[in-house]
């Protein structure tokens, strides 16, 4: 009876990569696992805070039902505590590995939906030629690790984090009422599917001083010593959001994206706002955005200091260093 068991139970595990679109990795032993697959496994590596990249599952769906290849796999994996992808951990880019023979083939950073239909294509007929055929698998490193591991040899941790000019920005803060309940992650993926871009992410729990820095704007208000001690109580997520290049008003759009301060104008005028669905009242409504931009400005400053903006030349001329390397940085603090 145990054997029989012990038989099923495995087997459940086999047919687990064939009914569920990704199979779920959160530990090493299972990430091994994954690799000893037979065939060209996609794996979307994910951060805990943020979750999976849901703007592609989709596609993927697409892209399985059409083929019905058994050789195609999909899977999921949280950085967070698998020790092969510890030099994954807090990337705030979506990232795609490509796994064949327990190698990897390809890379893919970015939810570019086109680009990755594209590639699983190519690389599932790559990989079926080398099963079928005994061609050679092309085994690739990684190149945005190798940049970053060069960048870490080179002691430049402490260089300013450049962005475009041509990018419009502003701060969000995720409160303590929403960190708490357990709801960041579920908000962050609702901005990334609303087409905001997360420049650099940190986790942060403001002292009374900063506090108060950071809303001396308010002293004159009734609620401005609740206001402290909230925002005080627990950590909140400080978020550098944008926009693609050319959109110039992101402090307007996030601005209407998370709602009116006040929960029950929230909740009559804007109900599919942020603050409308997260919010209990007006100073526990979950979220922060720039008033405007002289507001995001000073605010930026307040939590990302090395954070600028530069020319395209400028740039160049400083070796177009990496945002999402720096993104990296901030987030594992």
């Amino acid at each position: 009876m145990g054997s029989t068991l012990n038989v099923t139970l495995a087997n459940t595990a086999v047919l687990s990569w064939y009914y569920f679109l990704q199979a779920s990795v959160a530990n090493q032993e299972q990430w091994d696992e994954m690799l000893a697959t037979k065939g060209l496994t996609v794996v979307d590596v994910y951060q805990q805070w943020c979750g999976p990249c849901r703007a592609v599952v989709s596609l993927l769906r697409k892209i399985k039902n059409e083929l019905g290849d058994d050789l195609l796999h999909f899977a999921t994996a949280k950085a967070d505590s698998i020790d092969a992808l510890e030099r994954y951990r807090g990337k705030c880019e979506p990232t795609f590995l490509f796994y064949g023979g327990g190698e990897m083939v390809s890379v893919l950073r970015g939810a570019n939906a086109p680009l990755l239909q594209k590639m699983v294509l190519e690389e599932l007929a790559r990989e079926k030629t080398v099963l079928e055929e005994g061609g050679e698998r092309r085994v690739v490193k990684d190149e945005g690790l190798i940049d970053e591991e060069e960048e870490e040899e080179e002691d430049q941790s402490d260089e300013d984090i450049l962005v475009p000019d041509s990018k419009s920005y502003t701060v969000a803060i995720i409160k303590p009422n929403a960190v708490a309940h357990g709801k960041a992650s579920e908000i962050i993926m609702k901005i990334q599917d609303a087409g905001f871009e997360i420049l650099v992410h940190e986790e942060k729990t403001l002292s009374d001083s900063e506090a108060r820095d950071f809303y001396q704007n308010k002293v004159g208000e009734a609620c401005f010593e609740d206001l402290i001690q909230f925002m005080s109580s627990g950590p909140s997520y400080v978020l550098v959001v944008s926009q693609r290049e050319g959109s110039g008003h992101v402090v307007q759009a996030w601005r209407e994206f998370i709602g009116p301060a006040d929960i029950e104008e929230a909740r009559r005028d804007k109900p599919e706002s942020l603050r409308s669905q997260y919010g209990s009242e007006t100073l526990f409504n979950a979220l922060h955005g720039s008033d405007d931009n002289h507001q995001a400005r000073r605010e930026l400053a307040f939590f990302f200091p090395s954070f600028r903006t530069s020319s395209r030349a400028e740039q160049h001329e400083e070796e177009g260093i990496n945002l999402m390397t720096f993104s990296k940085e901030l987030c594992s603090r």
